[in-house]
C-alpha cells in the first residue's frame, strides 16, 4: 500500500490536540499581558481592584496595574488615547463616546460587561433638612431661589454619566427642570464632600462613600438611593476601545473571568470587612474602611433619622449583575434624547448593538464553565412607568420635563 504526503499529513493531523495551527501551537494567552486598569475612588471600583489584589488577573495571564484617576474626563482621555487598556467607567460614557457627545472625539467604545448595580444616593445639604424628603418637597424652593435670582446648585459626575441620569431624573419627577430652574454643575466624586462643607452646592449625586462621608462629616443627609429608583439599575462598567477589544479577543476574555471570580468573592458579605479594608488605602479610595463598609453591607444611616437595613444594596455578580443588556443602552440613549444631549432620532439599535457587547461576555463565561442568563430586565423606575426598549423615541417624549423641541 502506498501513501500519499496528503494523506500521511491528513492523519497526523486528525491525532493532534487542538491549539495545533500550520506547524506551530494557537496559544490562548492573552495577545497583551501587560494591562493598566484606570479606576475612580468609588467602592464600585472593588471588582477592578480585589481583582488585583487577590492575584486574579495574574491567574488568567495579566500583569494588572491599577491606576487611580482624577475625574471620569481623564478615565476617558486615558482610555481613548490608549494609556489604559480597560477602564471603571460610568454606564453612559461609552455610548457617548461612541457618538461624539459633550465636545469629545468619536472614539468607539464596547461593554463587555457590568461592574455593579445599586449604591448610589442624592444627598442634600444639612440646611434641607426637614424640609425636602421629595424632590416635589423641592420645587418651592427652588422656584423661590430661582426668583430671587440665586438657583440651587446640585452637582453631578459627569454629563453623560450615571449620576447626571440619575440626578435629572429626581428633580424632573418633582417638576424642576434641571436646566432652566436649577443650576447643575459637574465635580468629580473624591471632591463632592469638600465642595457641599464649602457652600458651593445644595445637593450631588454620587457613588458610595462620599454620600455617607457627608453623613459621618455631619453636612449633609441622603434623601434617595438609586435603588429606590431603579432597582438593580445598571452603574458602572468595565470598558474597552473598540479597537482594542478588537485585537484582543482572548486578552478582554482574561479580563472578564478574573472579574468573575473577584465579584463572587465580593458579594459574599462575610468577604466584604476585607474589601473595605483593601479598597479603603490611599492608593484606591483613600477613606476610612468603616464608611466605606457600612453601606457596603446595607447599613443605611440616611442622616435625618431613617435608619434600615437596605436588602438591595450595591451587587457585584448577583442577580445577573454583570451581563450588558441592550435594553439598558436604549434605556440610556433614550435619556439622552429628553435631554437634548442628542439633537435628533439616533440609531438606537444600531448604537446599542456596537457597544453593549453580550456575546464577549458569554463566550468568556462558557470558557471557564459559568452558566448565565442571557435576558433582559425589565425597566421600571420610582414612577411607575415601564420602559419599552422596542419604543425609545416614545419614552423620550412622554415626560412632561424634557428639552426637546
Amino acid at each position: 500500500m502506498t501513501y500519499s504526503r496528503r494523506s500521511v499529513l491528513t492523519g497526523l493531523a486528525a491525532g493532534l490536540p487542538a491549539g495545533w495551527v500550520g506547524g506551530a501551537w494557537a496559544s490562548d494567552a492573552p495577545e497583551t499581558r501587560q494591562i493598566r486598569f484606570g479606576v475612580i475612588a468609588l467602592t464600585d471600583c472593588s471588582s477592578l481592584v480585589m481583582a488585583h489584589e487577590l492575584g486574579l488577573f495574574k491567574k488568567y495571564g495579566i500583569d494588572s496595574v491599577i491606576s487611580k484617576e482624577a475625574s471620569w474626563a481623564v478615565i476617558r482621555d486615558k482610555l481613548t488615547l490608549g494609556e489604559n487598556h480597560a477602564t471603571h467607567m460610568l454606564f453612559g460614557m461609552p455610548l457617548a463616546s461612541t457618538m461624539g457627545l459633550g465636545g469629545s472625539p468619536v472614539k468607539p467604545m464596547v461593554i463587555p460587561w457590568l461592574l455593579n448595580r445599586n449604591g448610589q444616593a442624592i444627598t442634600l445639604a444639612n440646611a434641607l433638612k426637614g424640609k425636602v424628603k421629595s424632590a416635589k418637597d423641592l420645587k418651592p424652593l427652588a422656584d423661590q431661589a430661582k426668583a430671587a435670582g440665586k438657583p440651587l446648585t446640585f452637582a453631578m459626575t459627569f454629563p453623560p454619566g450615571t449620576h447626571a441620569m440619575w440626578i435629572r431624573y429626581w428633580l424632573a419627577s418633582g417638576g424642576i427642570h434641571p436646566d432652566k430652574e436649577v443650576t447643575l454643575i459637574t465635580i468629580p466624586p473624591p471632591q463632592m464632600v469638600a465642595n457641599m462643607k464649602v457652600g458651593k452646592m445644595d445637593g450631588f449625586c454620587v457613588g458610595e462613600p462620599w454620600n455617607y462621608r457627608a453623613i459621618a462629616d455631619g453636612i449633609g443627609y441622603t434623601a434617595i438611593t438609586t435603588q429606590q429608583m431603579w432597582r438593580d439599575h445598571p452603574e458602572k462598567v468595565c470598558a474597552f476601545t473598540e479597537e482594542f477589544a478588537a485585537r484582543n479577543p482572548k486578552t478582554v476574555k482574561a479580563i472578564l473571568k478574573a472579574l468573575h471570580e473577584a465579584s463572587v468573592y465580593i458579594d459574599k458579605l462575610e468577604n466584604r470587612p476585607a474589601v473595605a479594608e483593601i479598597v479603603s488605602r490611599p492608593a484606591y479610595i483613600n477613606c476610612p474602611k468603616e464608611i466605606i463598609l457600612a453601606r457596603l453591607q446595607g447599613r443605611y444611616d440616611y442622616g435625618d433619622g431613617r435608619v434600615e437595613q437596605d436588602p438591595n444594596y450595591m451587587i457585584f455578580s448577583a442577580r445577573n449583575c454583570n451581563y450588558p443588556q441592550k435594553t439598558f443602552g436604549h434605556w440610556w440613549l433614550s435619556q439622552f434624547r429628553r435631554w437634548g444631549m442628542v439633537k435628533e432620532t439616533p440609531d438606537y439599535q444600531g448604537i446599542v448593538n456596537r457597544v453593549l457587547r453580550p456575546e464577549l461576555y458569554l463566550e468568556a463565561m462558557k470558557e471557564i464553565g459559568v452558566t448565565v442568563k442571557a435576558q433582559e430586565q425589565t425597566v421600571k423606575l420610582f414612577d411607575g412607568v415601564t420602559f419599552n426598549p422596542n419604543e425609545p423615541e416614545r419614552y423620550a417624549r412622554s415626560f412632561p420635563v424634557h428639552n426637546l423641541a
